[in-house]
C-alpha cells in the first residue's frame, strides 16, 4: 500500500473514531437530558402518591388520571401481595406492567420495559407497612411514562449521526486522498528524478522545488544538494580515471622508447660479438666494431639513466598519490637557495645563469622538507635551462605579506597562455617542445605536489617567444630564527 493510501486510511480512521465519540457524547447528553427529566417527574409523582403507606391507605389511593393523584401522562400500577389485587390507572387501557412475583425479588429503580409492543420508562418501588415496629413489604408500585416519542427521537438521532459520520468520513477520505497526493507529489518527483538518474546516469537532473519551505521542501533541497555533490564526485572520479588511463598510457609510451633503444643496441652487440656467422663483418674491422659497440653502450647507458629518472619520478608521484606525509621542520631559506644556485651552475645549459637580489630571504624561514624543496627548485631551474636555448635564466626572491616568493625567470621559447592550466599535469608537454626537447613531462607535476605539501602556490607568467616566469610562494614561519638551522 502506498504512503498516500496509508495516510488516507489513518485520516479516515481517526475521523471515524472522532465522529463516533462525538456522536456517542451527543447521544449520551440527549439521553441524560430527556430521561433525566422523566426521572424528575416520576420522583415528584412518587412523592405526591406517598406509596410508602399502610395497607388501608393503599386501598384508598385515587387512581383517577388528571385528578389529585396522577398527571395525564403518568401511568401507574399497584400490586397487593396480601390479597393479590392489582390496581392500574385507567390510561393504561387494560394492560399491565410486569412485576415481581414475590417481595424479595423487587429491585427498586428506573428501567425500560415494553408491554405489548409499547415502550415505557418506569420506576419500581416496594410498598411497605409497619408491623410491630418493623417494615413489611406488602406490594409493589410501578410508575412510569410512555416513551414512544423519545424512542423514535433517539432512533432518528442515531440514524442521523450514523449517516452524517459516514458521509463526512467519505468526504474527508476523498479530500484527504487528494491532499495526500498533492503533498507527496514532491516525493514522487524525487523518485522520478532518482529513476531517471539510475536509468540514464544523468547527474545533471535536479528536482523542481515548489511549495513552501516545509519538510518535503527541505527534503527536495537535501536531495538536490546530494545529487550536486554526487555529480562533482562523479566528475572528479571520471577525470581521475581518465587521468589514470592517460598516465598509464603515457608511462608505457615513455618506458617503451628507451626499452626499444636498449633492446636494439643489445641485439646489435649480440650479433657483432656472438657466434660466427650471425653478422656479416667482412666489411667491418675491429676498430669499427669497437666504435659501434661503444656507441651502443653509450646509448644503453643514456637510456638507462633516462629510465632511472622516469622510475624515480613515478615513484615520487606514487608516494604523492598514496598520501605520504612529509616530515617538516623550520628551514632557513637563504642557505638552501644558495646551495641550489651553486649546484645549478653545473647543470647542462646554453643560457646564462644569473643570480638576482636574494636579500628578501635573509632571516626568512619556512616549515618544510629540505631535500624536497631543493628537488622542487631544481625542477624549475632545469626546466628553464631546457627551454632557453639562448638568453638567460635569472633567480631572485620577493616577499609579500607573510609569504616568500622565489622567482625563476627565463628568456626562452615560452608557451601559449592557454597551455598554462595543463603544464602541471602528468606527462603533459607543450606542443612546441614535444618531440624536440627531451623530457618525461613529470617534473612540474612533482614540483606542484611538493608545493602543495608545503601549503604554497605557484604563479606563472608566460608568452610565446618571450620566456616564462615562475614564482613559488611559500608561507613564512613567523617565529623562525636562524639559530634553529
Amino acid at each position: 500500500m502506498s504512503i498516500r493510501l496509508r495516510l488516507t486510511a489513518w485520516y479516515a480512521s481517526i475521523l471515524a473514531v472522532t465522529f463516533f465519540l462525538v456522536g456517542l457524547a451527543i447521544y449520551w447528553f440527549a439521553d441524560q437530558s430527556i430521561y433525566g427529566g422523566m426521572r424528575d417527574k416520576i420522583n415528584k409523582q412518587v412523592e405526591v402518591m406517598r406509596v410508602t403507606a399502610d395497607y388501608n391507605f393503599l386501598d384508598g389511593i385515587d387512581l383517577n388520571v388528571g385528578g389529585k393523584g396522577f398527571e395525564e401522562e403518568m401511568y401507574a400500577q399497584f400490586v397487593n401481595y396480601v390479597n393479590g389485587t392489582i390496581k392500574v390507572t385507567p390510561n393504561l387501557g387494560g394492560i399491565q406492567f410486569p412485576y415481581p412475583k414475590s417481595a424479595d425479588k423487587i429491585k427498586s429503580g428506573f428501567k425500560h420495559i415494553t408491554v405489548e409492543g409499547l415502550p415505557f420508562y418506569v420506576y419500581e418501588i416496594p410498598i411497605n407497612i409497619k408491623n410491630k415496629g418493623e417494615n413489611k413489604t406488602i406490594g409493589v408500585a410501578t410508575i412510569g411514562v410512555y416513551t414512544g416519542k423519545e424512542i423514535l427521537f433517539f432512533t432518528q438521532l442515531k440514524n442521523i449521526l450514523t449517516l452524517v459520520s459516514i458521509t463526512m468520513v467519505i468526504i474527508a477520505s476523498t479530500i484527504g486522498l487528494f491532499l495526500a497526493r498533492k503533498s507527496l507529489r514532491p516525493i514522487e518527483n524525487v523518485i522520478r528524478a532518482a529513476n531517471q538518474i539510475q536509468r540514464g546516469s544523468d547527474l545533471s537532473v535536479r528536482i523542481k522545488r515548489t511549495g513552501p519551505n516545509d519538510e518535503i521542501g527541505q527534503l527536495t533541497d537535501t536531495v538536490n544538494e546530494m545529487i550536486s555533490r554526487m555529480e562533482v564526485f562523479y566528475r572528479e572520479l571520471d577525470e581521475s580515471y581518465r587521468a589514470q588511463r592517460r598516465f598509464v598510457s603515457d608511462a608505457s609510451h615513455e618506458l617503451r622508447t628507451p626499452l626499444t633503444t636498449i633492446r636494439g643496441n643489445v641485439d646489435l652487440l649480440e650479433k657483432m660479438w656472438g657466434p660466427a656467422g650471425e653478422l656479416e663483418s667482412k666489411h667491418i674491422d675491429e676498430a669499427m666494431k669497437k666504435e659501434m659497440s661503444l656507441e651502443a653502450l653509450q646509448d644503453i647507458a643514456g637510456e638507462s639513466r633516462r629510465m632511472s629518472r622516469l622510475v624515480n619520478d613515478l615513484l615520487a608521484l606514487a608516494r604523492a598519490d598514496a598520501g605520504v606525509i612529509m616530515e617538516k621542520e623550520p628551514i632557513h631559506m637563504r642557505p638552501l637557495v644558495d646551495e641550489v644556485i651553486r649546484r645549478a651552475q653545473f647543470l647542462p645549459r646554453t643560457a646564462e645563469w644569473i643570480t638576482g637580489d636574494l636579500s628578501a630571504l635573509d632571516a626568512i624561514g619556512v616549515n618544510g622538507h629540505k631535500e624536497y624543496l631543493q628537488q622542487m627548485l631544481f625542477v624549475f631551474i632545469e626546466n628553464a635551462f631546457k627551454y632557453t636555448p639562448e638568453g638567460s635564466v635569472t633567480i631572485d626572491a620577493v616577499r609579500h605579506d607573510e609569504q616568500i616568493g622565489i622567482r625563476i625567470k627565463d628568456t626562452g621559447i615560452g608557451m601559449d597562455r592557454e597551455q598554462v592550466p595543463y603544464i602541471f599535469d602528468r606527462f603533459y608537454r607543450a606542443d612546441e617542445s614535444r618531440g624536440i626537447i627531451a623530457g618525461t613531462g613529470l617534473g612540474l607535476s612533482i614540483a606542484k605536489w611538493i608545493i602543495d605539501e608545503h601549503y604554497g602556490s605557484v604563479e606563472v607568467v608566460t608568452a610565446v617567444e618571450k620566456g616564462s616566469t615562475f614564482i613559488i610562494w611559500l608561507p613564512i614561519v613567523s617565529s623562525f630564527h636562524p639559530t634553529l638551522e
